[in-house]
C-alpha cells in the first residue's frame, strides 16, 4: 500500500505522539495503517508509539518489525539504507519486503519474539536494493520489543552498514597479501627491523639461506647475528635510524656464521639500509634490501685470473717457441713466471735416480733475493716433502715455521724461504724432476697459482721433452721409440687440454666469431667480436644475434640477419659481403655463416663468422683510382707525344716560312697567328704531360717569398679589381726546388680557378709556412716540407668533384671556358717535384690548395745549380757550316727539323730509322747526329748506344715529344731536347755540341 495513500489531516490528535522525524515521520503520519495488523495509529499500544517516537528521532538506521508478521517501521537512515525499496518498504511484512533473505529474517523474529537477542559483525547478505544483486556486509543487533503486558511483541534492528570498510580491509588484506607473497618469493635479500636496537621483524627467505636459517625473528641483530657488530654494521644501523638517510652498500664484504661452529664465511653483498618513517617523520625502523653478490664476483675474478693466465701462457709460449735448449726453455720460464707471480724465487731440478738426492741447475730470484743453485737431499727438506713428491702430489706450505717441525723448517730458513709450492714431475713411476716457486715471506697459496703452476710445468717439460727427443733422435736411432712414447704422451696431453686450447685460438683470432644455438640465441662470442661494438660476453649471451648491436645500428639488418639465421639453422650456408654501422663508424665485413651438424647430421649450432675488410676495400679503391690516373697519363702522355710531332712540324715549318717571305705585315700577323695557336697547343700538351709526369723540369732553388712577391702584380691584373688579394709569407722560408716557370703557371691556374668560383669577387690568402711530417701523418716521406697554400672564399666542390678535380679534362666551367687540364698540370709538378697537391673544400665553404714541396737545407740550395733561361727567339749569324745527320720516323717532323737546320747554313742528311742512320754514318763524315727518342724497330737512346762503340766522339743531341728521355750517364752523355722546340733552341744545342759543351 502507498504510504502516501492516507488523507488523514496530519494534525489529527491521534498523531500527537509522533516527533517532526523527517521524511518517515510524515509518512508515517500519512500511511493508512488500518489496512495493516497494526490498525490505525489511534489504536496503536503505547508501547509501539514509544518506540516508534523513538527511532525516528536516532540518526542511526533502524527498522522495527511489530507482530509475528513483522510489519516495518524505520527511520530517514534506514530509507538510504533500503534503496530504491524505500518507501515500499514502509507497512510491508518483512519477509516480503526483503524475499532474498526470508530465511534469515524468520530467525531473527523467530529468536526475538521469543526475547532473545542476535548480533551480528560484518554480516555479508545478498540484497536487491536497487534492482539487482548486491554483496553487502553491516553490523546487525536485534532486540525484543515488549507491550504494554511486558509480552515481546516486536523486534528492533540497528543496522549499520559496513560494506565500504569491508572490502577497503580485504582489499588491503590483499595487497598484503600480495606484498608479503611478492617478499617472500624475492630473489634479493630483504628484512625489516623495528625500532632503536633494530630488531627483525620479519626476513624473506633469501635473507634466511644468507644467513645460515637462524632463528633471527623478534631478536636485536647484535643478538640474531653477533658477528656483523664487530665488522661496524650495528653503527651503520644506529647511525641511518638516527639520521634517516639511507645506507648505500655495493659490493660489501661480510663475514657470517652460516653453520654453528663453523668459521665465518665471506660473503659479497651489495644492501641499502632504508629508514622507515611513520606519518609524523619519526624514524621508527629501517628496511634492509640487498643481492648476494658473492658468485657474480667469483666468477668475474675468475674470468680476470683465467684472461692473465691466458695472456701469460701465450706470452711464455712465444717467448719459448724458438729456443731448442732446455736449460734456456726453463730459464726463460722461471724468470716469466716468477715476475708473474710476484715471488721471490723459481727453480727447477734434476732429480738422481735414487729419487732422493736432485740438482737445481737453474733458478730466477728477485732482486734482493739468493739464488739457490746447488746439490740438496730430498729428506732434508722433511718427511711431508719426501712423501707428497714421490706420491707425486704437489707440497704446499703456506709457512713453513708453523707447519713444519723445527728441523724440517731449518733448511728452509737457511735458503731464505718461508712459503713454497714443489710440483714433482714423475715419469714411469719415478721421480725424474721438480719445479718450484717460493716467497721470502708467508703467503697463502690459492688455487689459481697452483693451476698455473701446474700447466707451467707441464708445458715447459713438455716443451723441453720435445727438444731433448729430437736431439736424442740425431744422435742415437735406439731413441725412437722413447720418441714415439714421447709424442703418444703429448697427444694425449693435447686432447686434454683440447677445449683450453681451442677458446684461446679463438680468443686470439683476429676473425669475429661466435656460436649461436639452433633458435640464434647467443651463446659464445670471441673477444675481436666483443670489441669491434665495445660490449662484454654478459649483455649478450641468450640475446637473438640479430638483435645484436653489430646490426641493430643498420636499417634492415637485423630483419636480414634473422632471415640468415633461420636459413642456416635448416641446414644452409651463407656468404655475403655486408656493410655494418658499428660504435668506432661504418665497417666492411666478409661475413659467413655455417650450421654445426652432429653424427646424425641435425643441426646442433650455428657458426657465423667475419673479417673486416674495411681497409683492404679501401686499399683497392685507392689502388683503382692509382691505376686509372696512371692509366690517363699514359693515355694524356702519348696523345702529348704525338701531338707534339705535329705541332714540331707545324711550328718547325711557319717559322722557316716566317724567316723566307717578304716582309708583308698581312702575311707576317697570319703567320705569326698560326704559330701562336700551335705555341698554345704546345702549352696544352705541356699541360698533358704535366699530369702523366713526363714533361721535363727545368729544376732550381726556389725562394717562394721572392718568386710570390714578384708575381703580385701579374696576379693583381689577372683577377680584377672586384677579387681582394691577400699574402701572408713568414720573413725566414726554406727553399724548394723545381721549375720556377711552372710553378709561376701553377700559381696563375689555381688563381684562375679561384676566381672563376668566386663569380668576380671574393678573397684569395696565399700563404706558406714549412712542416715537418712523420709517417703517422702523410702518406708523403719522413721529411721537412713547404706548404704552399692557395685558400678562397668561393662554392667550394662537393665529395665527388674533389675526387675527380685532378683528372684531366675533367672540368665544371662552361663550354669553351676551360680544358680541365690546370689542376692535372699542378698535380704532376707537384708529384714530379717529389710532392704533391692536396685539395680541402667543402660546399659554401670554399677551396685550399696545398702544394707541398720538399723544403732544401742551406748547403743543399747552395750546391744546385741556378736556372737558365731558355734562349730568346732571335735572328742568329749563320755559324760554319757542319755536316749534320738528323734522324725521326716523323716524315713531317724531320722535314722541318731539316728545315731549320739548313737555314742556318749547314749540310743536312736524313733517316728514318735507326738502321738508316747507322747506313750513312759508314758513308759520311758526320759532325752532329740529332735523333728522335721514340722510333720503331730501334730507339734513338738505342741508337746512341750503338754509335758510341762505333764513332766514339761524336756529339749526339737527343729529341722528343716526351719527357721521360734517359738521364745522362757516364756511360752514356747525351744532350736533351724536348719537342716543339724553336730553331734558336736547335741551333744553340747544336752549337754547344759541336765545340764541346755537354
Amino acid at each position: 500500500m502507498d504510504p502516501a495513500a492516507n488523507n488523514l489531516s496530519p494534525d489529527d490528535s491521534s498523531h500527537a505522539f509522533l516527533p517532526d522525524g523527517g521524511e518517515l515521520g510524515a509518512l508515517i503520519r500519512r500511511f493508512d495503517w488500518s489496512t495493516t495488523a497494526l490498525g490505525p495509529l489511534a489504536e496503536w499500544p503505547s508501547s509501539l508509539k514509544t518506540v516508534t517516537a523513538m527511532l525516528l528521532l536516532s540518526p542511526t538506521p533502524i527498522v522495527l518489525l511489530w507482530g509475528e508478521r513483522g510489519i516495518m517501521i524505520y527511520n530517514d537512515a534506514y530509507s538510504g539504507f533500503a534503496g530504491s525499496r524505500h518507501p515500499q518498504l514502509l507497512g510491508s511484512e518483512v519477509r516480503e519486503g526483503w524475499p532474498e533473505v526470508a530465511e534469515f529474517n524468520d530467525n531473527v523474529m523467530k529468536v526475538g519474539l521469543a526475547g532473545g537477542t542476535l548480533s551480528y559483525k560484518d554480516q555479508e547478505l545478498v540484497l536487491y536494493r536497487n534492482g539487482r544483486p548486491e554483496r553487502a556486509w553491516m553490523n546487525l543487533d536485534y532486540s525484543p520489543v515488549f507491550d504494554d503486558q511486558a509480552q515481546p511483541a516486536g523486534v528492533i534492528a540497528m543496522v549499520v552498514e559496513t560494506t565500504e570498510r569491508v572490502m577497503a580491509e580485504r582489499e588491503l588484506q590483499g595487497q598484503q597479501a600480495r606484498l608479503q607473497q611478492m617478499f617472500e618469493q624475492a630473489p634479493g635479500l630483504m628484512a625489516m627491523l623495528r625500532g632503536p636496537e633494530h630488531v627483525f621483524e620479519m626476513a624473506n627467505p633469501a635473507y634466511l639461506r644468507v644467513v645460515g636459517e637462524r632463528d633471527i625473528i623478534g631478536k636485536p641483530v647484535r643478538e640474531a647475528l653477533p658477528e656483523v657488530e664487530r665488522q661496524g654494521f650495528i653503527d651503520i644501523l644506529d647511525r641511518v635510524y638516527r639520521s634517516g638517510t639511507a645506507f648505500v652498500g655495493s659490493s660489501i664484504r661480510v663475514g657470517l656464521q652460516r653453520t654453528q661452529g663453523e668459521a665465518e664465511e665471506e660473503r659479497l653483498l651489495d644492501f641499502v639500509f632504508q629508514p622507515v618513517a611513520d606519518g609524523d617523520g619519526n624514524v621508527g625502523g629501517i628496511f634492509i634490501e640487498g643481492y648476494d653478490v658473492t658468485e657474480r664476483a667469483e666468477a668475474e675474478q675468475a674470468l680476470r685470473e683465467n684472461e692473465r693466465r691466458l695472456r701469460f701462457l701465450d706470452a711464455l709460449s712465444k717467448e719459448t717457441a724458438r729456443s731448442v735448449d732446455a736449460d734456456a726453455i726453463l730459464s726463460i720460464t722461471t724468470r716469466m713466471l716468477g715476475e708473474q707471480l710476484g715471488l721471490s724465487s723459481c727453480a727447477y731440478a734434476d732429480m738422481d735416480p735414487d729419487q732422493d738426492g736432485f740438482t737445481i741447475r737453474g733458478d730466477w730470484a728477485a732482486p734482493g733475493c739468493v739464488s739457490i743453485v746447488g746439490r740438496y737431499r730430498l729428506e732434508a727438506f722433511g718427511a711431508m716433502a719426501v712423501t707428497k713428491l714421490r706420491g707425486g702430489e704437489a707440497f704446499i706450505i703456506d709457512d713453513h715455521c708453523a707447519q713444519l717441525p723445527p728441523a724440517e723448517a731449518a733448511t728452509f730458513q737457511q735458503l731464505d724461504i718461508a712459503a713454497t709450492i714443489c710440483l714433482p714431475l714423475v715419469r714411469e713411476g719415478r721421480l725424474t724432476a721438480l719445479m718450484a716457486i717460493h716467497d721470502r715471506k708467508p703467503r697463502v697459496w690459492n688455487a689459481c697459482e697452483l693451476a698455473l703452476l701446474s700447466e707451467v710445468t707441464d708445458r715447459s717439460w713438455a716443451h723441453i721433452e720435445r727438444v731433448r727427443s729430437a736431439a736424442a733422435v740425431r744422435q742415437r736411432e735406439q731413441c725412437f721409440l722413447e720418441e714415439l712414447e714421447a709424442k703418444v704422451a703429448e697427444r694425449t696431453a693435447a686432447l686434454a687440454r683440447s677445449e683450453a686450447n681451442i677458446r684461446a685460438v679463438l680468443e686470439t683470432s683476429h676473425l669475429y666469431k661466435a656460436m649461436l644455438a639452433p633458435d640464434g640465441s647467443i651463446l659464445y662470442v670471441n673477444a675481436t667480436a666483443l670489441a669491434g661494438i665495445d660490449a662484454r660476453f654478459h649483455q649478450l649471451a641468450g640475446t637473438p644475434f640479430w638483435d645484436s648491436p653489430w646490426f641493430s645500428a643498420t636499417p634492415g639488418m637485423p630483419e636480414a640477419m634473422k632471415a640468415m639465421t633461420l636459413r642456416v639453422a635448416a641446414g644452409a650456408t651463407e656468404h655475403v659481403t655486408m656493410s655494418l654501422n658499428m660504435p668506432g663508424g661504418t665497417r666492411i665485413f666478409d661475413f659467413s655463416m655455417r650450421p654445426v651438424l652432429d653424427e646424425d647430421g641435425d643441426v646442433v649450432a650455428l657458426v657465423p663468422e667475419a673479417l673486416d675488410i674495411s681497409e683492404r676495400i679501401a686499399t683497392e679503391q685507392t689502388l683503382q683510382q692509382l691505376h686509372k690516373m696512371e692509366a690517363l697519363g699514359n693515355l694524356t702522355g702519348g696523345i702529348a707525344h704525338d701531338f707534339n710531332n705535329l705541332l714540331m712540324a707545324v711550328l718547325g715549318s711557319l717559322e722557316l716560312l716566317r724567316r723566307r717571305m717578304p716582309a708583308d705585315p698581312a702575311l707576317l700577323r697570319l703567320v705569326d697567328n698560326a704559330r701562336a695557336g700551335a705555341e698554345r697547343g704546345a702549352s696544352l700538351t705541356a699541360r698533358m704531360l704535366s699530369f702523366a709526369r713526363k714533361q721535363e723540369l727545368h729544376k732550381a732553388p726556389i725562394d717562394l717569398r721572392q718568386l710570390i712577391e714578384g708575381m703580385q702584380p701579374l696576379l693583381h691584373s689577372s683577377l680584377g679589381p672586384t677579387i681582394q688579394l691577400q699574402v701572408e709569407l713568414p720573413r725566414q722560408l726554406a727553399r724548394v726546388q723545381t721549375d720556377p716557370n711552372q710553378l709561376e703557371t701553377a700559381l696563375l691556374n689555381l688563381a684562375a680557378n679561384a676566381r672563376d668560383a668566386m663569380a668576380g669577387e671574393g678573397r684569395i690568402l696565399i700563404a706558406a709556412e714549412e712542416c715537418a711530417l712523420t709517417s703517422e701523418q702523410s702518406s708523403l716521406p719522413v721529411g721537412r716540407y713547404v706548404r704552399l697554400a692557395l685558400s678562397d672564399s668561393g662554392t667550394g666542390m662537393d665529395e665527388a668533384t674533389l675526387k675527380r678535380a685532378v683528372e684531366p679534362f675533367f672540368t665544371t666551367k662552361g663550354v669553351g671556358k676551360g680544358t680541365g687540364l690546370g689542376l692535372s698540370m699542378v698535380h704532376g709538378l707537384a708529384e714530379q717535384s717529389g710532392g704533391r697537391l692536396m685539395l680541402h673544400s667543402s660546399p659554401g665553404l670554399g677551396t685550399t690548395a696545398e702544394i707541398w714541396l720538399p723544403a732544401l737545407e742551406q748547403d743543399e740550395a747552395a750546391s744546385i745549380p741556378a736556372h737558365s733561361s731558355p734562349p730568346e727567339d732571335r735572328q742568329r749569324p749563320v755559324a760554319d757550316p757542319l755536316t749534320l745527320l738528323a734522324v725521326d720516323d716523323d716524315e713531317l717532323v724531320l722535314f722541318g727539323t731539316a728545315g731549320m737546320l739548313e737555314a742556318a747554313g749547314h749540310r743536312v742528311l736524313t733517316a728514318r730509322s735507326g738502321g738508316e742512320a747507322l747506313d750513312l754514318l759508314q758513308t759520311n763524315q758526320i759532325d752532329v747526329l740529332i735523333t728522335d727518342h721514340a722510333m720503331p724497330l730501334m730507339s734513338g737512346a738505342q741508337l746512341a748506344a750503338v754509335v758510341r762503340g762505333t764513332h766514339p766522339g761524336l756529339p749526339i743531341l737527343l729529341v722528343s715529344g716526351y719527357a721521360d728521355l734517359p738521364s745522362a750517364t757516364p756511360a752514356l752523355p747525351l744532350r736533351r731536347l724536348a719537342k716543339p722546340f724553336s730553331q734558336n733552341e736547335l741551333l744553340d744545342a747544336v752549337e754547344q755540341l759541336s765545340i764541346g759543351e755537354a
